[in-house]
C-alpha cells in the first residue's frame, strides 16, 4: 500500500468530506407519498433486529444517511498547494446550488485522468451519495464521479477506511479510532456526526456544521500522510479559502 500511495503525487488528490441530514425536518413534513416509502424502508431496515421495533416516525432521524431521503448540507474539501494545504467548504440550505458550485470545482480544477478523489469511507457513502443527489438535482455528473462502465482499477478513488482494511472486509473502523491509534492530532469538537441534523435543523447553525466537515476533511488528509510516512499537516500551514 505504501509504494503505490507514495507514487501518488498530493497535489493530484482532492480530499473531501460531506454532511447529510434528512431531506424534511421531520416525518411529518414529507408528502404523502414519501411518508409511505420512508415507512416501507424502516421497516426493512428494523426486519433482523430483535429490538423492539420504531415507528416510521421515529427512525426517521436516520434518513439523512440516505440519498432518496437526506440531502447534503456541506462539502469540505482540502488540497495540497505549494506550502500549504488549502481548505474550501461549500454549504448552505439551497442544496442545487451547494452541488453545482462543487461540481464547477471538479469540472475546473479535477478533471484529468490522474486526479484523484480521497474520503475516509468514500466508496461506500461520500462519492455515491454526491453522485445520486447530482442525479436527483439534475446536474451533470462531473467526470470524476462517473464510474459507469469503469473498470475498478480506471475509478480515481481513494478511501482512507479501505486502505486500511489490507483486504479484510468484516469491519468498519472509524476516523475517530484511526486518529486515536495512530497519534494524528484532531481538534476537540463541540458536535459529532449524530447530532448535525439538530444542529441543521434546530439551531440553524451551518457555520457550525461547516467548521465540524472540514475538520474530518483535514483528517482525512493526515491519515493518508500518515499511511505514506509524510510529515503531518501543521496547522499553521491551512489555509481557508
Amino acid at each position: 500500500m505504501i509504494s503505490l500511495l507514495q507514487n501518488i503525487p498530493l497535489r493530484n488528490i482532492l480530499f473531501l468530506d460531506i454532511e447529510t441530514v434528512p431531506a424534511e425536518k421531520s416525518f411529518q413534513n414529507l408528502n404523502e407519498k414519501m411518508q409511505k416509502l420512508w415507512s416501507k424502508k424502516a421497516d426493512n431496515l428494523q426486519k433482523n433486529g430483535n429490538d423492539q421495533p420504531l415507528t416510521a416516525e421515529e427512525i426517521y432521524q436516520r434518513a439523512g444517511i440516505y440519498a432518496e431521503f437526506g440531502k447534503i448540507i456541506c462539502i469540505s474539501t482540502g488540497f495540497f498547494g505549494q506550502d500549504s494545504f488549502r481548505v474550501k467548504s461549500f454549504y448552505g440550505d439551497n442544496e442545487t446550488e451547494l452541488l453545482q458550485n462543487f461540481a464547477d470545482l471538479l469540472n475546473k480544477y479535477f478533471n484529468q485522468p490522474f486526479h484523484i478523489l480521497c474520503a475516509h469511507n468514500g466508496k461506500e457513502f461520500d462519492f455515491p451519495y454526491i453522485s445520486r443527489r447530482m442525479i436527483i438535482n439534475r446536474i451533470p455528473l462531473p467526470a470524476i464521479l462517473d464510474t459507469a462502465g469503469k473498470k475498478p482499477w480506471e475509478v480515481n478513488h481513494l478511501d482512507t477506511m479501505e486502505l486500511w482494511k489490507f483486504g479484510d472486509y468484516k469491519s468498519y473502523t472509524s476516523l475517530e479510532l484511526l486518529s486515536a491509534i495512530l497519534n494524528i492530532p484532531t481538534p476537540k469538537d463541540d458536535i459529532d456526526g449524530s447530532q448535525v441534523a439538530d444542529v441543521y435543523y434546530n439551531q440553524n447553525d451551518l457555520e457550525r456544521i461547516a467548521v465540524y466537515c472540514q475538520k474530518d476533511t483535514i483528517t482525512v488528509a493526515r491519515l493518508l500522510l500518515k499511511y505514506r510516512g509524510n510529515q503531518l499537516i501543521n496547522d499553521e500551514d491551512i489555509i481557508y479559502v
